[in-house]
């Protein structure tokens, strides 16, 4: 059973940054794709970025140049590095494993709320 626990998150202003990190326990870590999601209030939840086992990257159109995630498979982390913040990014996020294609995923971890002011 792989468990995900993300942490990071925070209120900041327009413009801040801010990295979230998901440490993942279980078996096959160094060989999943993994990925990140948020859900602002009220709405779906949505994908972010995904990273494949070989740091493979690929992002939501929204979160081309201003979020980077990657992955330390020495530390069973991927982190989300977040810029230029805006308050359209305030959401939960979430981190995710089991790979199902096409940005499906089917485990996601708690969540991580990050509240972005404008």
């Amino acid at each position: 059973q792989v468990q995900l626990e993300e942490s990071g998150g925070g209120l900041v202003q327009a413009g801040a940054s801010l990295r979230l990190t998901c440490a993942v326990s279980g078996p096959a870590f160094s060989t999943s794709t993994m990925g990140w999601f948020r859900q602002p209030l009220g709405k779906e939840r949505e994908f972010v970025a995904r990273i494949s086992w070989n740091s493979v990257t690929n992002y939501a159109d929204s979160m081309k140049g201003r979020f980077t995630i990657s992955r330390d498979n020495d530390k069973n982390t991927v982190y989300l590095q977040m810029d230029t913040l805006e308050p359209e990014d305030t959401a939960v996020y979430f981190c995710a494993t089991g790979y199902r294609g096409e940005n499906k995923f089917i485990d996601f971890g708690q969540g991580t709320q990050v509240t972005v002011s404008s």
